[in-house]
Formats: structure tokens, C-alpha cells, sequence
């Protein structure tokens, strides 16, 4: 009987890759971000970290190497968040984010190859997209030459993508990629992702606090609506008029019934003189409309 031979735990050729042709993960390192693409479309974006060392391909030299590479093999599916590896293999050990004094390889491993004469060394160089117990410094260039997620992101990676999805590292600023390309959100639908305001918008940006509190107030909106002087209430408004659209309680009020004749109050004594009576819209009824007081003589 032959023996059995070992697994060699360091970084050597691996060539069975199957294809994933549908996805793209492209790396920004000016951004630290990485977007995932299923078929041209934007799937996620993700924060990352890149190598504390700058970029290269030089053996040894903890660079993140640049250009075209592929996943060419998925390592820990079914371990649980946190898992600890050490040389690909899964310790049993299962840590929390931010554990103090520890920075291990966590969750999950996928294993770049290059695809480029410049970085066809990526693969023995053991360059991997994984996760990080060290989830406090994603966003921040802190690796040592791979690519850094948070456990959570890396394990929603894994499920994503398979091995042979392409893969690029850049620095090429990704903003304006993910402002000209709709997102493609879990569900199928597209998402509308929020983005910082550029130069350009920070007027309107000063201004919303000031444009949302006058609109959130009935008083704003019937500020210049016209008013029935003699109940000073909101008058009807003809339909369409812009007071009336923001309050539609004064878009069908009944007008207040024309008076024919003046109260006793208003009548006061013989010596009082004509009583004015004002008509219940003045705009409809510019004209002078007098009472003035009589006696009823005896026959």
C-alpha cells in the first residue's frame, strides 16, 4: 500500500477553475470600495482594506498587486462567522470582530489568481479576498497585501460569486462608475444609492432644513391665500389655485351667504347716520351698498 500524500499547505498552482462568467468584482484603491457587477449591472458595493504597503506584484514585498485576476478557488463555505483559519484551514476557533490583540483571517477565503504577465505570481503569492477580525480599520489601507472584508460582507461575497469570476484591482476612483450605472439590488429591482453632495448642491443643501419646515406648515401654505374679511377666515378658492391645492380644505368651502339686511346693532340709533355694511367678498362686489335707517310713520 502507497502512502498517502500530504496536502501541502503553502501557496502553490491550482488550475481546476469553473468558470463564473456572469460576475465582476473591481477594487478601488484610491476609495478603498469594492463593487460587485452580475452582468454589467451594479450588484453591491462593499468598504475594503488594501495593503499598508502600497501596490505591486514583488514577492515578498506585502504589495496588493494590480490589474486583472480571477477567483480561483472559494475556501471555509458552511464555517461560521468569525471562523479563524490558518493556512486555508479552519482552526475550530470562532472569534468576535475587534477582538483585542487579534488580526487572524476570518469567515471566509477567495483565492485571486493573476490573469496578467504582471501579476501572474498573485496566486503563489497567497493574495485573497477574506475577512478580518479587524473590522474597526476597514475603509483604510491596513492589510498586508490582500484584500480585507468584514465578516459579514466577505460571507455575502462568497454567496454571490463563484470561482473563475473576474476580478479587477484599480486605482481608478470608482465614483463615477457607480453615479452612471443603475444598482441592481437583491430583490432584482433597481436602488437608488445615496452619494455625498458635491460643491454644486450645497445651497440647496443649506436651504432644505429652512424649505421643509415652511412646507410641513398649514399657515405657509395659505400665507397668501385670499381671506374672507368678515369671518377672517381662508375665502373659497377657484379650483387649481395654488392655495387651494395645498389646502384642500379651502378647495370647496362654501362661500358665506350674501346679507340683506343690517342687524339691529348695526342699525344703532336715528342719529348714527348710514350704516356700511361690508359685502361677504369684496372682490365680487366692488359697489357701495348702503342702509339707511327709517321710521314707520302712523296712518
Amino acid at each position: 500500500m502507497g502512502a498517502i500524500p500530504l496536502l501541502s499547505t503553502s501557496c502553490v498552482t491550482h488550475n481546476l477553475v469553473r468558470k463564473d462568467t456572469f460576475s465582476v468584482l473591481k477594487v478601488s484603491v484610491p476609495t478603498q470600495e469594492m463593487i460587485l457587477y452580475k452582468e454589467g449591472k451594479i450588484v453591491k458595493t462593499y468598504p475594503v482594506s488594501t495593503s499598508k504597503f502600497g501596490l505591486g506584484n514583488e514577492k515578498g514585498s506585502y504589495h496588493t498587486p494590480l490589474g486583472r485576476m480571477q477567483v480561483a478557488e472559494k475556501i471555509g463555505g458552511g464555517t461560521p462567522a468569525g471562523a479563524v483559519f490558518k493556512s486555508r484551514k479552519w482552526t475550530g476557533e470562532v472569534i468576535k470582530p475587534d477582538s483585542p490583540g487579534r488580526d487572524p483571517i476570518v469567515s471566509r477565503i477567495l483565492w485571486l489568481r493573476g490573469t496578467e504577465k504582471k501579476n501572474d505570481n498573485t496566486y503563489s503569492r497567497c493574495i485573497y479576498i477574506h475577512g478580518t477580525a479587524a473590522e474597526k480599520d476597514i475603509g483604510k489601507p491596513v492589510s498586508y497585501g490582500c484584500i480585507r472584508m468584514t465578516s459579514n460582507d466577505v460571507i455575502d461575497l462568497y454567496r454571490k460569486v463563484g470561482e473563475g469570476a473576474t476580478v479587477y484591482i484599480t486605482k481608478k476612483d470608482l465614483t463615477e462608475e457607480l453615479l452612471s450605472n443603475p444598482r441592481i439590488g437583491d430583490s432584482g429591482e433597481v436602488e437608488i444609492e445615496a452619494l455625498p453632495l458635491g460643491p454644486a448642491d450645497s445651497v440647496i443643501s443649506a436651504l432644505q432644513p429652512t424649505l421643509t419646515s415652511h412646507a410641513a406648515t398649514p399657515e405657509a401654505h395659505n400665507a397668501h391665500a385670499p381671506t374672507d374679511q368678515t369671518t377672517n377666515t381662508p375665502a373659497a378658492l377657484p379650483f387649481g389655485h395654488p392655495a387651494s391645492l395645498a389646502n384642500p380644505e379651502t378647495q370647496f368651502q362654501p362661500r358665506a351667504p350674501a346679507r340683506i339686511a343690517p342687524t339691529a346693532q348695526e342699525r344703532g340709533s336715528p342719529e348714527a347716520g348710514p350704516v356700511q355694511i361690508p359685502p361677504a367678498n369684496p372682490a365680487e362686489a366692488p359697489m357701495k351698498r348702503e342702509f339707511r335707517p327709517f321710521r314707520m310713520s302712523s296712518s
